[in-house]
């Protein structure tokens, strides 16, 4: 028989908050993250704002940024090139050691604006720092960073190949 509602009987709400199955306890900033996601869903049942601090930064139109990162081999030399509109190469420190590297900067952005008796201005500021793991046995010694355009291009000769053999798979469990 089907559930009749009236003005007496209140309706079930069937929405759950979804929660992982196992908690990550050795991680606390997860763990925190996690807390203030479902407080975000428990104001938003009530029909409030969001109040935790990523969704205030998000709401204060400030995003974190970092930049856009590509590496790849091609003959014998590994290439990391970095996308960094809008900075300059005085904007940005490039650090390596035998196993990564270090990109670190700092972007920042004006916006000014006059017109009909008005005077606007806009600022933001922000650090990024991206580090890239490098293959093991990279030449690291013989590195060279350019920058041209907002592209950060760093080189380096590629590690030799490693020998390996491809293995056959087979259907069940064989010794």
């Amino acid at each position: 028989m089907a559930e009749k509602h009236t003005g007496m009987t209140p309706a079930r709400d069937e929405r759950r908050v979804a929660t992982p199955r196992t908690t990550d306890w050795g991680n606390p900033v997860r763990v925190l993250q996690r807390m203030a996601d479902q407080m975000d869903h428990v104001f938003e049942d009530f029909g409030f704002a969001p109040l935790s601090s990523r969704s205030l930064w998000r709401m204060s139109g400030m995003q974190a940024w970092a930049p856009d990162v590509d590496v790849f081999q091609k003959n014998n030399e590994l290439t990391i090139r970095a996308d960094l509109p809008g900075l300059r190469r005085e904007d940005v420190s490039v650090e390596i050691t035998d196993d990564s590297v270090h990109i670190q900067g700092e972007r920042r952005r004006e916006h000014e604006e006059e017109r009909e008796g008005y005077y606007r201005t806009e600022r933001s500021y922000g650090s990024f720092n991206r580090v890239i793991p490098l293959p093991e046995g990279a030449i690291t010694e013989e590195a060279k960073a350019t920058f041209k355009d907002g592209v950060l291009e760093i080189t380096m000769p590629a590690p030799p190949e490693s020998k390996g053999r491809r293995l056959e798979i087979h259907e069940g469990a064989k010794k």
